[in-house]
C-alpha cells in the first residue's frame, strides 16, 4: 500500500524532473533558450509538480487553454531540496503563507484515467523571491513532452490505458533526506486545495 504522503519522481543522482504546462509562447521561448526566459513571468509564483499524471489531470492532457504544452523541467536535487526546506503549507497561517518563499500542498494523486487515488502528490510553488534562482541556477534542462502527451491522451480516450501507461515517465520514491522528511510530515498534516 502506498503511503498517503510520499514524494515520487523521475530522478537520477544529481537531478529530479518536475512538470509544468504552458502556452506556446512561453514553451517555445524556454525550449529555444534552454531555460526560462520572457514571456515566462519572474513576478509570479510558478508551480512545479513531480507527478506527471497529476499534471495531466490539471492540464486535461494539454488540452486546457494556456496549458497546451507540457514541459519536463530537469532541476538539481539540491535546488529541489532547498525549495522543500523553505516551504510552508498553503493551509498554514495566512501570514506565514504570505511571507513564504515556497508554498507546498498535497493533492490527490491521479490514475491514468484521471480518478483521484487515496494517496497524495506534492505540488511546490516557487515564489517570486526565489524564481530567478529556480530558473537560472536550479533548472538544468527543459524537454517538450507534448507529442508524447498527445499520443498517450489519444490512447486513454480510446480505452487503451495499458498502452498509454507505457508512454508515461517512470516515477519512484524520492530519497528525501531525513531532516526534510520531518518537515514534510509536519506539512502533510493538512493538505492542499488542488
Amino acid at each position: 500500500m502506498t503511503p498517503q504522503y510520499q514524494v515520487r519522481a523521475d530522478y537520477d543522482a544529481r537531478t529530479i524532473v518536475v512538470y509544468q504546462a504552458y502556452p506556446d509562447a512561453i514553451a517555445d521561448a524556454a525550449l529555444r533558450a534552454g531555460r526560462f526566459v520572457p514571456p515566462f513571468s519572474f513576478q509570479r509564483m510558478t508551480w512545479i509538480k513531480p507527478s506527471f499524471l497529476w499534471l495531466m489531470h490539471r492540464s486535461n492532457w494539454a488540452h486546457k487553454p494556456g496549458q497546451q504544452r507540457v514541459l519536463a523541467v530537469r532541476m538539481t536535487r539540491e535546488g529541489w531540496e532547498e525549495a522543500l526546506s523553505r516551504s510552508v503549507r498553503t493551509t498554514a497561517d495566512p501570514k506565514a503563507v504570505a511571507q513564504a518563499a515556497v508554498h507546498l500542498q498535497w493533492d490527490p494523486e491521479r490514475s491514468v484515467r484521471g480518478a483521484a487515488l487515496n494517496h497524495y502528490s506534492i505540488q511546490v510553488g516557487i515564489g517570486r523571491h526565489l524564481i530567478r534562482t529556480f530558473a537560472e541556477d536550479w533548472v538544468v534542462g527543459i524537454t517538450d513532452l507534448t507529442p508524447q502527451v498527445r499520443k498517450a491522451s489519444a490512447l486513454v480516450r480510446s480505452g487503451r490505458t495499458a498502452q498509454a501507461q507505457r508512454l508515461l515517465p517512470t516515477e519512484r520514491v524520492y530519497p528525501t533526506p531525513s531532516t526534510l522528511e520531518a518537515h514534510l510530515s509536519d506539512l502533510s498534516q493538512g493538505h492542499g486545495r488542488g
